[in-house]
């Protein structure tokens, strides 16, 4: 059974940082592309980052391009986003996800596997 389980979100002042952990219990995770994707209130599930299986290539959303950074530990088998300059606009619930196929993707549709979230408020 795969288990996807986020950690690390809390309240920050603006200008602050956060590091998002998302710990794996997934086969071979060392194989699998990752990604985070967050949902502001009131607001679609957008995407914020990707890391390849290796960790090679990442790509980010334009929004958080700079002050966002996504690594991954195979050994631990988690993914982690480090975030800084943090905006009251990045307010949402986190959730990390496993694409199965090979390639980074942006797309929602193309994860097969979600944790349930942690919440990030960054106040003003």
């Amino acid at each position: 059974q795969v288990q996807l389980v986020e950690s690390g979100g809390g309240l920050v002042r603006a200008g602050g940082s956060l590091r998002l952990s998302c710990a794996a219990s997934i086969g071979t995770f060392s194989t699998y592309n990752m990604a985070w994707f967050r949902q502001a209130p009131g607001k679609e599930r957008e995407f914020v980052a990707v890391i390849s299986w290796s960790g090679g290539s990442t790509s980010y959303a334009d929004s958080v391009k700079g002050r966002f950074t996504i690594s991954r530990d195979n050994a631990k088998n988690t993914v982690y986003l480090q975030m800084s300059s943090l905006k009251p606009e990045d307010t949402a619930v986190y959730h990390c996800a496993v694409r199965l196929g090979a390639g980074i993707s942006t797309e929602m549709g193309r994860y097969k596997y979600w944790g349930q979230g942690t919440q990030v408020t960054v106040s003003s």
